[in-house]
C-alpha cells in the first residue's frame, strides 16, 4: 500500500470515529483529527470525561460503520451554509471564519458532516476493521495554546493488514518495557522532582557516572581530532542575544529575562539557549591569522530552553540540558574539508555507542532568516558536498533550516528501529557578519571566517535517554555505571572480596563489594534486576585458588577464572569498548 493510501485510510478513521463519539455522546464539540504517525487522533470537547475502559464501545462501533461500506462524499460550500451548519460548534465555527475564499470543503460520512478538504477514502471497504485499535486518550489543549480549552484526544493506530497492526503493537510493548523513564528509577539513574521544576534532572551516583563516562569519551575524541577545550557562563547581557539573532527569532524558547542591579542601573540577563555567542566573543578576543584557521571550540555546556510542560517527557525533552556542543571557524577553502572530517567523526562516535543506522536530511532555508540568498545556496552547497564525499544517503527537508544557515540533522535508529534526532551540524556565514568576525588572509586583508555549529550527540540528557532504551539499561561493559559485584559467600570472604574488588579498581574496573546480610542467592537476583555485567561470587575455593566465580549478564553461571584472567578480559573488553 502506498503511504498516501494508507494516509487516506488513517484520516479518514479519525472522521469515523468522530460520527461515533457523536453517536455515543451527543453533545460533543469536535476540534481537528489528523493523520499522525501509524495512526490517527481526533480532539473532543466533552460532557463528561472519557476513560481508557469507554474505548472499546468506540472501537466496536467504528467497526460496525466500516462493514457497512459507507461512501464518503466530498462538498464544496458557501461560508454562509458552513456557519449554520457548525453554529453550535464553536470550535469549528472559529476555523471556518479563519478560511480564506467563498467556498468551504467539507465532506458527508452516513449521517455526520465535517469540515475538511481530505484526502479521504472513497468507502469504508477499502479499511480492513481487523488493523487498527484505539491505543490512549490524553488532554490536548486547542491549537496547542495553553490559554484554550483543554480537549480530550483519543489516538488510534491503523495499518493495512492485521499482522501489521500486531507488529507494532508488540514493537510498543517492548518499547514500553524499554521506557527510560521508568529505568531511569530501576536502576537508579535519575529523577525529576516536584520541588525542582518539571524538565529538570536530578542525577543519582550512578547516572551522573554515566553522563562523565559518556563526556570523557566524546571530549578525549574531540580533543584527538584538534578541538580546544573551552567553559562558558550560564547567564549574558540580553544584547549579545540581540546581536545573535535569537531575541528576535528564537524569544518563545528563552527564559524570562532577569532584570539585575548593577552601579545604580537595571541589566536584562538572559539564562543561554545556546553557546555560540560566547565561542564567538572567544574566538574574537584576538587577532586571527589564516595560519591558525581552522579554530575549533568544543564545550558540554549547560543551555537553558523554556520548553511547554506539555512537551517534557523525561530526559528526551527537558529545560535544562548538557549540549554537546562545538563551533568551527575556517576559511571558505577549508569548508568541505572540515564538513566531511565533522560528518566521519559522528560515525566513528555513533558506531563506538552501538548505532549503525541513520536517517539523515539536509534542511533548506526557512521563510524567515537572515543573510543573502547567495550565501545560503553556498552553504547549502557545501553540506550537500560533505554528505556525497562521505556517501551518506540523504533526504531534503525543504524549509526546516535554523533562521542563521542550512543543516544537517542526523537520526539514529535505536534496536527496536525507531529514528531519535541527535546530530545537527550547520553552515553559518551569517552570525561572524553580525559579530563582525575576521581573519588575516594571505595577502594580509581582513575575511570573514565561515562558522560551522556542530552538535554531536545533540543533548547528552536525551542521548543518554535513548541509549537506556536501545540497551534496555543492559549497557556494554564500558558504559556500565557498575561493572562487577563482588558477591562474598559468607563473613570470612569479605576480606578477600574487599581484596579483589581493590585489584579491579586498580585496572580500571568499577567494583563494588556486596556485603549486606543477605543470601547469596538475593545479591544475585538483585545484580541480574540492576543488569550489572559481572557478578562475582568469592568463598572457600576462590580463596585457595585466587580466583572468582563469574556469572556474566545474559549468559548466567560461566565457571571459575583465575583474578588475573578475568581482569585480563575485562581489559580486553574496556579496550575495544564492547561487553
Amino acid at each position: 500500500m502506498s503511504n498516501k493510501k494508507i494516509e487516506k485510510i488513517r484520516h479518514s478513521l479519525a472522521h469515523i470515529m468522530a460520527a461515533t463519539v457523536k453517536e455515543l455522546y451527543p453533545r460533543v464539540k469536535f476540534g481537528i483529527g489528523p493523520a499522525i504517525e501509524n495512526g490517527f487522533y481526533y480532539d473532543f470537547d466533552l460532557t463528561s470525561p472519557l476513560f481508557p475502559e469507554n474505548l472499546p464501545k468506540i472501537e466496536k462501533k467504528i467497526r460496525e460503520l466500516i462493514r457497512k461500506d459507507l461512501k464518503f462524499e466530498k462538498e464544496s460550500i458557501s461560508r454562509t451554509e458552513a456557519k449554520k451548519i457548525f453554529k453550535n460548534q464553536p470550535y469549528k465555527f472559529e476555523l471556518i471564519k479563519e478560511l480564506k475564499g467563498l467556498q468551504v470543503s467539507c465532506f458527508k460520512f452516513h449521517d455526520f458532516v465535517d469540515l475538511c478538504k481530505g484526502p479521504h477514502i472513497k468507502s469504508t471497504k477499502e479499511i480492513n476493521p481487523k488493523a487498527f485499535k484505539l491505543t490512549k486518550i490524553a488532554g490536548a489543549y486547542w491549537r496547542g495554546d495553553e490559554k484554550n480549552p483543554m480537549l480530550t484526544r483519543i489516538y488510534g493506530v491503523a495499518f493495512e493488514t492485521e499482522k501489521e497492526l500486531k507488529d507494532y503493537l508488540k514493537q510498543v510493548e517492548e518499547a514500553e518495557q524499554r521506557d527510560h523513564r521508568v529505568l531511569g528509577e530501576k536502576l537508579d539513574l535519575f529523577h525529576i522532582d516536584k520541588a525542582i521544576g518539571p524538565g529538570l534532572i536530578l542525577w543519582h551516583p550512578k547516572g551522573a557516572l554515566l553522563k562523565k563516562i559518556i563526556e570523557d569519551y566524546v571530549l578525549s575524541e574531540y580533543l584527538k581530532a584538534g578541538y580546544q577545550l573551552v567553559n562558558t557562563p550560564h547567564i549574558a547581557k540580553i544584547s549579545i542575544w540581540d546581536t545573535s539573532g535569537h531575541t528576535k527569532f528564537y524569544k518563545d524558547s528563552m527564559f524570562p529575562v532577569m532584570q539585575l542591579k548593577e552601579m545604580g542601573k537595571v541589566i536584562p540577563y538572559q539564562l543561554k539557549p545556546m553557546n555560540c555567542p560566547f565561542h564567538i566573543l572567544i574566538y574574537q578576543k584576538e587577532i586571527r591569522s589564516y595560519r591558525q584557521l581552522p579554530i575549533r571550540y568544543t564545550e558540554l555546556g549547560t543551555v537553558y530552553r523554556y520548553e511547554k510542560s506539555g512537551t517534557l517527557h523525561g530526559l528526551t525533552r527537558v529545560r535544562g540540558f548538557t549540549q554537546d556542543d562545538a563551533h568551527i571557524f575556517c576559511t571558505p577553502e577549508q569548508l568541505g574539508k572540515e564538513l566531511v572530517s565533522v560528518l566521519k567523526l559522528t560515525l566513528k562516535i555513533f558506531k563506538t555507542f552501538g548505532f549503525k543506522e541513520f536517517e539523515i536530511c539536509l534542511s533548506t532555508r526557512p521563510k524567515k532568516y537572515v543573510g543573502t540568498l547567495k550565501s545560503w545556496q553556498k552553504a547549502t552547497n557545501a553540506l550537500k558536498y560533505a554528505l556525497e564525499k562521505v556517501k551518506l544517503a540523504y533526504q531534503i527537508d525543504p524549509g526546516e533550516g535554523v533562521f542563521y544557515g542550512p543543516k544537517i540533522d542526523i537520526k539514529i535508529k535505536d534496536s527496536l528501529g525507531r529514528a531519535w534526532q541527535c546530530t545537527t551540524i550547520q553552515v553559518d556565514f551569517n552570525l561572524p557578519e553580525g559579530f563582525n568576525l575576521s581573519y588575516i588572509d594571505k595577502k594580509g586583508k581582513k575575511k570573514q571566517p565561515i562558522m560551522i555549529h556542530r552538535a554531536l550527540l545533540g543533548s547528552l540528557e536525551r542521548f543518554i535517554g535513548v541509549l537506556i532504551e536501545h540497551y534496555a539499561g543492559a549497557f556494554p561493559l564500558w558504559l556500565a555505571p557498575e561493572q562487577t559485584w563482588i558477591i562474598p559467600v559468607g563473613t570470612r570472604h569479605k576480606k578477600y572480596a574487599r581484596e579483589t574488588c581493590k585489584q579491579l579498581y586498580e585496572n580500571s574496573s568499577r567494583s563494588i563489594v556486596k556485603d549486606a546480610n543477605e543470601t547469596v542467592s538475593k545479591k544475585i537476583r538483585e545484580g541480574e534486576i540492576q543488569k550489572i555485567p559481572y557478578l562475582l561470587v568469592v568463598g572457600d575455593k576462590e580463596i585457595k585458588r585466587k580466583s572468582v566465580r563469574v556469572r556474566q549478564r545474559g549468559k548466567g553461571d560461566i565457571g571459575k577464572m583465575k583474578l588475573n584472567k578475568f581482569i585480563e578480559k575485562c581489559q580486553n573488553c574496556l579496550c575495544k569498548r564492547k561487553n
